[in-house]
């Protein structure tokens, strides 16, 4: 074995995280052209543009999203299962409005009828909010702590409901989450669009640039203020057997800002976070899309991983039961598991990533109404 115990698990942390932020700046960009299809497309070939600017790259993008699901699984087999238990009904909510997505891509343009087409517009737009809010919903749960204890058998329960998911706190980082990823997608249909799609998107990147900034600065005051996070009073050593009820954990004011009280350098994340959305409205306004993106994609960075460093090393806190909180050192799977999914993640993300930038780059151009009007036949 390369690496001892303690090192994987925490690989892993980053790892997931990683693959969190690739779903986040790829498919979150779809997601977000998604979101602004009905209001920039003001006919028919206007949004038949813009689903071209995705339409060779969303099933791709999606492919971040299923692996980050199946390295959860596998790496933090519990994480998978009190989580999904716990958020049963929010993810087939957002599996279903998922479920859109591939249906509205293949089908809204086999039939000319607008009413077809207009129903099917919408079902994008659902495609593209809704898991967002979700996504971001869990988040502010996570913060929140999650209902949920272990018995001694170390098997999950969890005893919250569906309507309490929607706690004000959660739904400002849901919104952080919906705001975020429309600033992705606009300013992607800015850099892949010609005016006027482009004039409008320039519009919507500032709009939902400033509504992230907003919304992101809210919830790090009411985090800060009035939130209790979750804090290890004691546990057996970092390298030892994982067992989540072997340590000792207290419920705390303040206690999520304690990472950033001992470890000054991590201000840095929610630093790139508001910097880089600033940037990102900048540049979108300057006629520097490119720039933009990039920008846009650092500021998705910085908030996510301002949440994980918040947290960690706290993956699943419980609230009714703090002591059955799982945590990175204490909620993975084996050595041997780690060890060879390590390297199966070491030869084929590089790969993936490879065969990602290879097909951006193939299809790199900006999509015209004249375009459509000329190749007829195209899918979307």
């Amino acid at each position: 074995m390369i690496f001892d115990y303690e090192t994987l698990k925490f690989i892993w942390w980053v790892l997931v995280g990683v693959l969190l932020i690739g779903f986040a700046v790829t498919d979150g960009m779809d997601m977000g052209v998604g979101a602004l299809l009905p209001f920039l497309g003001k006919n028919d070939e206007e949004r038949r543009v813009i689903i071209n600017t995705i339409g060779p790259h969303w099933d791709g993008n999606q492919v971040w999203l299923i692996t980050a699901g199946g390295a959860i699984f596998a790496a933090w087999p519990l994480v998978y299962a009190s989580a999904f238990s716990g958020f049963y009904f929010a993810m087939l909510l957002a599996l279903f409005a998922l479920f859109l997505r591939p249906v509205g891509f293949d089908y809204r343009s086999k039939i000319a009828d607008p009413r077809w087409r207009s129903a099917w517009d919408w079902g994008l737009f659902v495609g593209g909010v809704v898991p967002a809010l979700v996504f971001g919903v869990a988040f502010g749960n996570l913060l929140l702590g999650v209902p949920f204890h272990l018995d001694d058998m170390l098997r999950p329960f969890y005893t919250g409901s569906f309507i309490a998911l929607f706690h004000p706190f959660a739904l400002i980082a849901g919104i952080v989450s919906v705001a975020m990823l429309t600033t992705q997608g606009a300013i992607w249909l800015q850099l892949r669009t010609a005016d006027p799609i482009s004039s409008r998107a320039k519009l919507w990147a500032k709009r939902a640039g400033l509504a992230t900034i907003a919304a992101f600065a809210l919830a790090g005051i009411w985090l800060s203020l009035g939130i209790e996070g979750f804090r290890v009073a004691s546990m057996p050593p970092l390298g030892a057997t994982p067992n989540p009820l072997a340590k000792e954990v207290t419920h705390e004011a303040s206690a999520w800002l304690a990472n950033y009280r001992d470890y000054p350098w991590t201000l840095l994340f929610p630093a790139l976070g508001f910097v880089g959305m600033g940037l990102a409205i900048r540049a979108s306004l300057a006629d520097r899309p490119g720039l933009g993106l990039v920008a846009s994609s650092l500021g998705l960075t910085g908030i996510i991983v301002t949440a994980g460093a918040a947290m960690f090393p706290f993956i699943l806190p419980s609230s009714t039961q703090p002591n059955s909180s799982l945590i990175v050192w204490d909620a993975v799977s084996s050595h041997l598991t780690l060890t060879i999914m390590f390297w199966a993640a070491a030869i084929f993300v590089p790969l993936i990533l490879a065969y990602t930038t290879w097909t951006y780059a193939k299809m790199w151009r900006r999509v015209t109404v004249e375009e459509i009007r000329e190749q007829d036949h195209l899918a979307y």
